[in-house]
């Protein structure tokens, strides 16, 4: 098993290069994302130009005649159409379509004023950008008008140009607004992707932060498990020693101290096990079960019932987890008492049953962590099956205490 450092739930990993920031979409002035085939540098491009082409082409501009009505009509016609490079959530959608129907009126005054040029490009320009900026009826709306007032100006010949251009021209002025409606779609459409794939990366991080703390979770059981069962019977050891000390019993000091020595080495098979554990190797259930018992004083306490058989690496390691802090609650609660295990095997299920008999010597005083039986429920629920604990109140062992795990499977 390979292990990560956990990360807490208030922090999480960088997104990687070039990742979109979550969160952005639609939030006022954060930046747009980059629509792949809409580079905002080529429309730049193309509106200078025909800016640029319509201050070259377009007459009379001046200060005599026509020419102050024709500038005038240029320039409100270039603002609007410059202004496409506005972000979207830069201006409100009422004042959008005031700058759009101002800018199309000033594009149809223009081709009627301007006895040459280009001026109807303003024109077509503007009816695309409409259908890139407004929903689609309201783009229609505005497109059908600009066809109108376009094709009207040279249908009714108002204005010197007339004659260079066939009414027909102004009339199609509408129509790029289907180009801007198809390209909106292929924004909204790519905006969505980069949505869900934002929205699935948070839902894969949430869900490895998830794992990260199941994981620990899982280890503190375990590291809880090993220094209760070791840590309570050496102190339990050194504190009989202790007493001993002031009978001047020698021999029984030097038995207790070499019971204390014989848990350390123990505490030592323990803390292997753990690591086992945790690097999910296999372990016998029965051989690890019969050298726990032994080790713990308990020779030939372990009755085996049905077939023998392997079970999942998951529930040996849990399977014996359990009966560590059952055997570590009967050394400290009931001291001195009989103890009992019995592990059975059924064609649907494994079950493991821990019974100690009620107490012959004083129980050490001490309280626990509490954390053993919520500890064992853990580790059965995520196994899918059950633990119940209690005290023992008919039979040969009765006011003693029991725990039974049964794990499906």
């Amino acid at each position: 098993m390979q292990y990560v450092r956990p990360v807490s739930a208030t922090e999480s990993a960088p997104p990687p290069e070039g990742t979109p920031s979550p969160g952005k979409a639609g939030v006022p002035g954060a930046a747009p994302r980059r629509v792949p085939g809409q580079d905002p540098r080529v429309r730049w491009v193309l509106t200078l130009a025909v800016v640029v082409v319509g201050a070259l082409t377009i007459r009379p501009m001046g200060f005599s005649g026509r020419g102050p009505a024709v500038t005038a009509l240029f320039v409100v016609s270039s603002l609007a159409l410059l202004a496409r490079a506005l972000p979207e959530n830069a201006v409100s959608p009422r004042l959008t379509l005031l700058w759009l129907t101002l800018g199309i009126v000033a594009a149809a005054g223009l081709i009627g004023a301007s006895s040459s040029g280009t001026s109807y490009l303003f024109a077509y320009f503007l009816a695309g950008h409409i259908g890139y900026r407004l929903d689609t009826r309201p783009a229609l709306v505005l497109a059908g008008l600009c066809s109108l007032l376009c094709g009207g100006v040279l249908y009714l010949r108002l204005g010197p140009g007339h004659h260079l251009l066939p009414w027909a021209l102004g009339l199609a002025a509408g129509t790029p607004v289907l180009i801007g409606i198809i390209n909106r779609g292929q924004r909204r459409a790519v905006e969505a992707v980069i949505a869900a794939a934002e929205s699935a990366e948070r839902a894969a991080r949430a869900e490895a932060r998830t794992a990260v703390l199941t994981e620990r979770g899982r280890i503190a059981r375990d590291v809880h498990d090993v220094l209760a069962h070791s840590l309570a019977g050496i102190n339990m050891q050194l504190e009989l020693a202790d007493a001993l000390l002031d009978t001047g019993d020698l021999e029984k000091v030097r038995e207790a101290n070499n019971k204390a020595h014989g848990l350390v080495k123990e505490s030592l098979k323990q803390a292997q096990w753990t690591v086992h554990a945790l690097r999910e190797d296999a372990l016998p259930l029965l051989e690890s079960l019969t050298a726990m018992l032994e080790s713990s004083g308990h020779r030939d306490a372990l009755t085996v019932t049905g077939a023998v058989r392997e079970v999942p690496s998951p529930v040996t390691q849990n399977l014996l987890r359990i009966a560590q802090e059952a055997l570590t609650n009967a050394a400290r609660h009931a001291p001195g008492g009989e103890v009992g295990v019995e592990l059975a095997f059924t064609a649907s299920s494994t079950t493991l049953r821990i019974r100690n008999r009620p107490a012959t010597r004083e129980a050490t005083a001490g309280a626990g962590s509490g954390m053993g039986l919520i500890g064992m429920r853990e580790r059965v629920a995520l196994l899918g099956g059950t633990v119940t604990a209690g005290p023992v109140t008919e039979g040969p062992d009765r006011g003693g205490w029991q725990v039974e795990a049964v794990i499906p499977g």
